[in-house]
C-alpha cells in the first residue's frame, strides 16, 4: 500500500468504456491496503494528479504500522463499514424498486424524503442549536440525532455533519473527531476513539468516550479549531 506524504492522487475504476473517479486523496491519506489485507489483485487504479511523494508499505511494515498507529486501523474499519452500509442500502432500495415494478407494494415502502419543519408563515424553522466560528461559519446541529464533527475523509468517503475542512488548514482535527448527541432537548459533546489532538470544552480536555453537556455560549475546541455552541430561542 502507499501513504501520501505530499501531493494528490485520484483513485479510478474502469466500467466498460467509462472511467469513474472514486476519490481524490491528499497528504496523510493512503490507498492500496485492500490488496495487502486480502492478498488479491487490486480492484481500482491510482493516478497522480500532481507531483507526489509516496511512502510504500509492504506486508511486514503494514503489520507494524497497524500495531503502532491505531488511527489507521480505525479509518480502515470505518471505510469497510461505510462500504458495507452503502451496499446494504443499495440492495434494499433495489429490492423495493423491484417489488414496486411487479406490484403488490405500497408506496409507503419506498424511501421517504426527510421532512423539513416549516412555520405557519411558510418560513423554515430555526435550528435548535448550532456551532459558530469567529469567521462567520455556522454549522447547524440536528435535533434528536447525533452530529459528527471532523474533516471529510476521501479514504472512507465519509463526510461529517460538521465538516471543519475549510477552517482547519493545518489538519489538526481528526477525520472523525467528535460527536454531539441530542437527547431530550439537551446537547452533549463526546470525543471519538482515535482522535489525536483533543477535544476541549471551556479549556478543559475531554476524556475520550465521556459525554459533557453543552451550555449556550460555551466555547469548544477541536484540535486547533475553536467554535461557540449556541442554543436557539
Amino acid at each position: 500500500m502507499y501513504i501520501i506524504e505530499d501531493g494528490e492522487v485520484e483513485i479510478v475504476k474502469q466500467h466498460g468504456a467509462t472511467e469513474k473517479r472514486l476519490s481524490r486523496l491528499g497528504p496523510g491519506d493512503f490507498f492500496g491496503e485492500m490488496a495487502l489485507l486480502e492478498d488479491r489483485p487490486r480492484s481500482a487504479g491510482a493516478r497522480a494528479v500532481t507531483d507526489c511523494r509516496l511512502l510504500p508499505v509492504d506486508a511486514s511494515t503494514f503489520d507494524q504500522l497497524l500495531r503502532e498507529n491505531p488511527e489507521i486501523a480505525i479509518r480502515m474499519m470505518r471505510r469497510m463499514s461505510n462500504r458495507l452500509r452503502r451496499y446494504e442500502d443499495e440492495e434494499a432500495k433495489a429490492a423495493v424498486l423491484a417489488r414496486e415494478i411487479v406490484g403488490g407494494v405500497s408506496r409507503r415502502d419506498l424511501p421517504k424524503l426527510q421532512a423539513v419543519e416549516v412555520s405557519e408563515a411558510g418560513a423554515v424553522a430555526a435550528p435548535a442549536a448550532w456551532l459558530e466560528h469567529a469567521s462567520g461559519h455556522r454549522f447547524e446541529l440536528a435535533t434528536g440525532k447525533d452530529s459528527t464533527i471532523g474533516r471529510f475523509d476521501p479514504v472512507t468517503e465519509m463526510a461529517p455533519d460538521v465538516d471543519l475542512s475549510t477552517l482547519d488548514t493545518v489538519r489538526s482535527t481528526s477525520r472523525r473527531h467528535a460527536r454531539i448527541v441530542s437527547r431530550e432537548g439537551r446537547f452533549f459533546l463526546r470525543e471519538e476513539i482515535g482522535t489525536a489532538n483533543g477535544t476541549f470544552v471551556g479549556g478543559e480536555r475531554l476524556t475520550t468516550g465521556v459525554e459533557r453537556e453543552l451550555a449556550d455560549g460555551q466555547r469548544v475546541r477541536f484540535g486547533r479549531v475553536e467554535l461557540t455552541f449556541r442554543r436557539g430561542g
